[in-house]
This record gives structure tokens, C-alpha cells and sequence, in this order.
């Protein structure tokens, strides 16, 4: 885990691209770096996910406004500091690709960050060799 998911209202997808907004945040987490210096997010467990919502209610109803949720999911043990620099990060990269869209079309931008142990936490899989330098 990190896992960032984008929930949004589904008219957006004929306004941007979601799936260039998706590898931007993926290469946003990329860059995240803790006070020593070291990559926050392992670059084998960066996962950016989006999922348009068929059925939306946005605001009175006045519009078609639209929505962009999104939630980053971490683990424990990451500063408060490095918290907010990585949600910082993000929103300012969100903001900027929808920066067009924002001039089109009213819609309501939010980033929530949780952190957290789950109570189960089940990994199986081969990417993260790929990116682990040999020792």
C-alpha cells in the first residue's frame, strides 16, 4: 500500500482524462520523499485507482456540477510533515490537470488522506523485485 483512490462524477470522463490524471498522482507519489531523503511510497506498491460514479446527486441540483474524490490510503509511520507534503503534492497535481476542466464547468475538488494499520493485511505478489536494487 499506498493506494489512492479517485471516485468522480461520470460526465467527466468526456471533459479530461482519467487516465492521464491517474499516472500524474502515480508519479506525484513517486516524488514524495521523507526528512532523511528516502521515497515515501515503494515504488512496487504505488496504486492509483479512478471510478466514475454512474449515479451522482452534486450540490442543489441547479447544474451539471461534478465532483473528483479522492483518497489516499497509507499505513502508519510516515511524519505529519511528510503527510502534508504528500497531500500537498497531490492536490496541487490534481489542480493542475483539471485546471481546463475547472474553467468549464463547476465541480468540487477533495483530498482525503487516512492512515492506518487495516486489521488484516494480506500481500502476495511479484512486482516489488522489479524495483529492488540487488543487494
Amino acid at each position: 500500500m499506498p493506494h489512492l483512490v479517485i471516485l468522480y462524477s461520470g460526465q467527466l470522463d468526456h471533459d479530461t482524462d482519467m487516465t492521464q490524471l491517474c499516472r500524474r498522482l502515480a508519479d506525484t507519489m513517486l516524488t514524495v520523499r521523507d526528512e532523511a531523503g528516502e521515497q515515501v511510497f515503494p515504488t512496487g506498491g504505488v496504486r492509483v485507482f479512478a471510478y466514475p460514479a454512474a449515479h451522482y446527486a452534486v450540490a442543489d441540483g441547479s447544474g451539471d456540477h461534478g465532483f473528483v474524490y479522492l483518497n489516499l490510503r497509507m499505513g502508519k509511520g510516515r511524519s505529519e510533515a511528510t503527510q502534508q507534503d504528500a497531500g500537498q503534492r497531490l492536490m496541487a497535481t490534481a489542480r493542475a490537470h483539471l485546471a481546463d476542466l475547472l474553467t468549464r464547468r463547476h465541480v468540487g475538488i477533495t483530498l482525503q488522506i487516512d492512515v492506518g494499520l487495516p486489521v488484516f493485511d494480506g500481500r502476495f505478489g511479484n512486482l516489488h523485485p522489479l524495483f529492488t536494487a540487488p543487494t
